[in-house]
């Protein structure tokens, strides 16, 4: 039956269209202005510009571009092999081992989740640095040593400062992966006489093949888009990555777009790289299936005696990498100017900088700033993702395969890229954003798109055809179906979105860092310049306050959970 011109002007057909404008434009205008402008001669708007390879050569012909990728792919390598053996351990002992304790340590491995990223990084510099760092004046002390024997300002220190933030990823897709794999291999295994150690290297290990390396490739990807650990200690430290070289190319005078353009773009080729990668392992993952309809339930391995020093192991590595950095960004916020933790300093402890950070110019607008994207930009985004979701999962229309692949796309721009596209998109089109909170709202939106179309997409799938035709055939609008039918069901997945897009939103600084002017600073923002300006006791007041609005929406996101969960058994 041919479409009439009237059907194209329903509210659904207007809804999906909107929505596939918007994801096009969110994903593909950003990429290819920013390849564009890479290669012009002459800044944004010059009239007089001609294409040219001149800031690729200038970047490429640099000898210290070769020492960019070489600190680069070891910070992440390095990253990912901290935070791989770090989380897949952990998981292994909570989803498969009689450990003592084992669920308060589960608890205890999504604690630095809630831990802004340069705050954890502050916390291991007032730990581990050579000067000041609490952990090395104990072992100078302790050991009698001339000078300190370990140093943050190293590549070694910038990995252990973000891989011990940055496992609980692993964890979580671990603990799901042992959780799920059917125990008939293993015990088969056992029965032939296999150690505990053996079956573990020998079977184990092979069927978790799949998720480990997707594990992997999310922290390659993550690692070489970081910033907060190569800004605060890289730069200092003068090891420079491929983050930490683009943001100085921004902030030296004047800022040289060309040469923070072709860095991006290389950086973005790397990235994409990456996530070709992930998608071909997790679309691969059917040859690695071990569960069916058959009812199991994983094998706890009895660990003997041994499983006492398993839970002192996890106990002591939770003080270190948990306890002691969340300890000294509280001893700093009560001390006046900050100094080593002592029983001579007990005295000047106070409240004082909790007050001044309070007082201080910039925080209100900050906080102000903050709260306003923390509650919209989730909004929005699941909102628009939900629909999205609907067009790739329920809709009929040709080509939805490619609008999910473009709604993924965004996940290949690491932060400080997506910022380094942004400002070329909003200096080139006519749009009066640039400067305003709502330049950060599209990059938020851009860059939580993806994983926000994962939360939306699994729950949507779960819904039954049945009760959209079922609205339909009682006269009512696909509009008024979608938001009376398809969003109370689409509930759980989409406060699960929004709290996690919320909480990444309050500590985001990657791309904040490159789009923000005066009066659009935010938390993580006024962080950073208190620590490039040494106020590190009011810094660390004002990380305790963004630690407390995070444990209150992880709280929040607990209890609605739990709600949710009541509602749907009943």
């Amino acid at each position: 039956m041919r479409m009439k011109l009237k059907d194209f002007f329903t509210v659904k057909s207007l809804v999906m269209a909107g929505c596939v404008s918007i994801v096009v434009y969110l994903a593909l205008v950003p990429l290819l202005i920013l390849l564009f402008n890479s290669f012009r001669s002459a800044p944004i708007g010059a009239p007089d510009a001609h294409f040219t390879l001149s800031h690729y050569l200038e970047a490429y012909l640099d000898p210290e571009y070769y020492y960019l990728w070489k600190n680069t792919l070891l910070f992440a390598l390095g990253r990912c092999l901290l935070t791989g053996f770090v989380g897949t351990t952990l998981a292994w002992i909570y989803e498969r081992t009689n450990t003592p304790f084992k669920k308060a340590f589960a608890v205890m491995a999504l604690i630095p989740f809630v831990i802004p990223g340069i705050l954890s990084t502050v916390s291991w510099i007032l730990l581990l640095s050579p000067k000041i760092g609490l952990i090395n004046l104990f072992l100078i002390k302790l050991f009698h040593l001339e000078k300190a024997p370990i140093t943050i300002y190293s590549l070694y220190g910038m990995v252990l400062a973000d891989g011990f933030h940055h496992y609980p990823l692993v964890f979580l897709m671990m603990a799901a992966a042992f959780r799920s794999m059917d125990m008939a291999l293993e015990e088969s295994a056992t029965m032939s006489g296999s150690g505990t150690l053996t079956t573990f290297y020998r079977v184990t290990l092979p069927l978790m093949r799949p998720a480990f390396l997707a594990a992997m490739v999310i922290q390659f990807i993550r690692g070489i888009e970081a910033f907060s650990a190569p800004a605060l200690i890289g730069i200092p430290a003068g090891i420079e990555v491929f983050t930490s070289k683009i943001y100085l190319a921004l902030h030296r005078f004047p800022p040289d777009l060309g040469l923070a353009g072709a860095l991006a773009v290389t950086l973005l080729c790397v990235s994409t790289l990456g996530v070709y990668l992930y998608r071909r392992l997790t679309g691969d993952q059917e040859r690695f299936a071990t569960v069916s309809g058959k009812a199991f339930r994983p094998r706890v391995i009895d660990l003997g005696k041994l499983k006492y020093l398993v839970s002192i192991g996890c106990l002591l590595f939770f003080t270190v990498t948990i306890a002691l950095p969340v300890f000294m960004i509280f001893w700093g916020s009560l001390v006046p100017f900050y100094e080593i933790p002592s029983l001579a300093a007990l005295s000047t402890l106070s409240f004082k900088n909790y007050a001044f950070v309070l007082k201080y110019p910039l925080t209100a607008q900050a906080f102000r700033n903050s709260v306003f994207l923390m509650l919209i930009v989730p909004t929005i985004t699941m909102i628009f993702t939900s629909i999205v979701a609907w067009i790739i999962v329920k809709s009929k229309v040709k080509g939805r395969g490619i609008l999910d692949a473009l709604a993924f796309i965004p996940i290949a721009f690491p932060g400080i890229v997506l910022g380094v596209a942004l400002i070329y998109v909003y200096l080139t089109l006519p749009i009066p954003v640039y400067g305003t909170l709502w330049i950060l709202i599209i990059a938020y939106v851009t860059k939580m798109m993806p994983m926000a179309s994962r939360f939306t997409t699994a729950t949507i799938i779960q819904i039954q055809d049945e009760l959209e035709e079922a609205s339909a055939l009682s006269g009512a609008t696909w509009f008024r179906t979608f938001f009376k039918i398809v969003m109370p069901l689409l509930v759980p997945g989409f406060m699960a979105g929004w709290i996690y897009v919320a909480m990444v939103a309050l500590r985001e600084l990657s791309t904040s860092i490159l789009l923000y002017s005066s009066g659009t600073e935010v938390l993580s923002i006024l962080i950073f310049d208190l620590w490039e300006g040494g106020q590190y006791s009011p810094l660390c007041a004002l990380g305790i306050y963004m630690i407390i609005i995070l444990v209150l929406l992880a709280l929040v996101a607990n209890k609605v959970g739990a709600k949710i969960g009541i509602k749907r058994v009943n």
